[in-house]
């Protein structure tokens, strides 16, 4: 797929994010949430973004019938200048019988990159959930025309799954495959609970790895453990 491709069908999505929200019931009001949070580890698709050092984010999400639009930041460490990753993203969210379709375009961007790094990428998304019983199933498929860095076209694909233990207690996992035009590709899973303590409060503790730890350490198997607040 072309660049101009990608970008018409990018395009495409948020003309239709647009008027799924033009055409939202006037009881789909407009709602407008903030998160924010720490990390012992910021871990992107199992490899951390940090050195294996803790990461402090925040991030802004609106809603209005079944279209999204937001915004999140976190300090990264890619052993240069780079400061800060800042994302931003929009989609929609219709439905067919049981199961709930996500489409959307990311945006990844990065603060103090060096010169030609290249960091900055788009992604198209399409993701899909189901209930069954009790749990929720999913899968997605995550497109860049020109990834990050040296890569160039990139798929992600992941299926996952969540199931509540009690009213404030989940467990969850996923597994996923980052492929490249190119060499360097390698699978990652992680399993984990997520415990709602409070109102506004979460913890969450996970184990992530990969089956790539000759690519170095980043790519290890490690513990995370994330608290974070939404308002």
């Amino acid at each position: 797929m072309t660049k101009t491709r990608f970008l018409t069908a990018a395009v495409a999505v948020l003309v239709l994010a647009a008027a799924a929200a033009t055409a939202a019931r006037a009881e789909d009001t407009p709602a407008v949430a903030f998160n924010a949070g720490v990390a012992s580890d910021y871990v992107f698709r199992g490899v951390s973004q940090t050195m294996e050092n803790p990461e402090v984010f925040a991030g802004v999400d609106a809603t209005a019938g079944r279209f999204y639009a937001g915004a999140w930041a976190s300090n990264v460490d890619f052993g240069d200048s780079t400061d800060a990753e800042i994302d931003v993203y929009a989609g929609f969210k219709p439905t067919l019988g049981p199961v709930t379709l996500d489409l959307g375009v990311i945006h990844y961007g990065y603060v103090n990159a060096p010169s030609g790094a290249h960091y900055g990428n788009w992604e198209a998304k399409l993701a899909a959930s189901v209930a069954v019983g009790k749990a929720t199933l999913g899968g997605a498929v995550f497109y860049s025309p020109d990834s990050f860095g040296a890569a160039e076209e990139a798929v992600y694909y992941e299926a996952n799954g969540s199931l509540p233990v009690t009213k404030a207690v989940s467990i969850s996992g996923a597994v996923g495959r980052q492929t490249y035009d190119g060499p360097g590709d390698y699978t990652t899973w992680n399993l984990g609970a997520t415990w709602a303590f409070a109102s506004h409060f979460s913890l969450d503790a996970r184990y992530i790895d990969t089956d790539e730890h000759g690519f170095g350490d980043i790519y290890g198997s490690r513990a995370v453990a994330t608290l974070k607040a939404t308002f």
